[in-house]
């Protein structure tokens, strides 16, 4: 019944425009500040934890624009799900660093796009699928009544959806050595096995070695990529930025904080559009406490 409601609220949002969309986004944004729940409460537990050189009174600006940007991001799956290619593209104000995506696709060794939990990453993977020869990594969602529908929204434009297992990444390895693009969830906690401990915003996160494999093994370059939502419902605003040239020939734990790094530099470009409220430091080094 749930499932059926979900769909039913993101179709009603495909026939509205956007500003309209974000503006419903801020209301509810509005509302999961003023009221307790669990979004708000994992996001100031981590924004306490990575920006303590903010004082408490910026931090709870921070955790109110957060969450109407969060809201935005569930209001905004109507259009992007459903909306035709042009509708799509005619969203896509400004781009920035997309002609050295192009070169080094020229080289071909293939480019990753590692779109963290920032802005639209919906979005990302959209253009960047109208753009480029795209695989990527897909979870399906927990629901499962709406995992078709978002493989379709997220595959109609020509994306490759491959799951989150060996095939998947046997997949990627593929899409590289043809020069292509594949897309990954940076920031994504990994399970125990295919991670190691880093510093993310001074914190030992779990952080996925896929993308130091990737590159260590292909020579692909790795391009930090967000979609920044603009105010006012205007559209987005796509950033591709480019990581370390060498980051192939880093040991591995150095590949990773350099990684976290480069995605803490992303943040910091627009900090209320990073989805705070993800459990980015569940797993805890051996003897620490929990912080959720």
């Amino acid at each position: 019944m749930r499932a059926y409601l979900i769909k039913a609220v993101l179709l009603v949002f495909s026939f509205i425009p956007l500003p309209l969309s974000h503006l419903f986004g801020n209301i509810i944004g509005w509302l999961l500040y003023l009221v307790p729940n669990d979004l708000k409460r994992i996001s100031m537990i981590n924004l306490r934890l990575c920006l303590v050189s903010r004082n408490p009174s910026s931090r709870r600006q921070l955790l109110r624009a957060s969450l109407i940007e969060t809201a935005k991001t569930a209001a905004e799956l109507g259009p992007l799900w459903r909306w035709r290619k042009q509708r799509i593209m005619d969203l896509v104000q400004e781009v920035s660093g997309e002609k050295q995506v192009n070169q080094a696709l020229a080289q071909g060794r293939g480019v990753v796009i590692a779109a963290p939990h920032l802005g639209a990453w919906e979005m990302v993977g959209l253009y960047c699928s109208l753009r480029f020869s795209m695989t990527s990594l897909y979870r399906p969602p927990r629901m499962q009544e709406l995992d078709l529908w978002a493989r379709t929204a997220r595959e109609r434009f020509g994306a490759r959806l491959v799951p989150t297992d060996m095939s998947g990444i046997r997949a990627l390895y593929r899409a590289l050595s043809q020069g292509e693009a594949v897309g990954v969830l940076p920031d994504q906690e990994p399970a125990m096995g295919n991670g190691l401990f880093a510093p993310f915003y001074g914190i030992p996160a779990y952080t996925m070695t896929l993308l130091h494999r990737l590159v260590s093994r292909t020579g692909a370059t790795i391009f930090y990529t967000y979609a920044e939502r603009l105010p006012m419902g205007k559209g987005y605003h796509v950033h591709f930025v480019r990581g370390q040239p060498d980051m192939n020939q880093l040991e591995q734990r150095k590949a990773l904080e350099a990684m976290n790094y480069n995605i803490e530099m992303c943040i910091n470009a627009a900090p209320t559009q990073y989805q705070w409220s993800y459990k980015r430091f569940r797993k805890r080094p051996p003897g620490e406490a929990g912080f959720y």
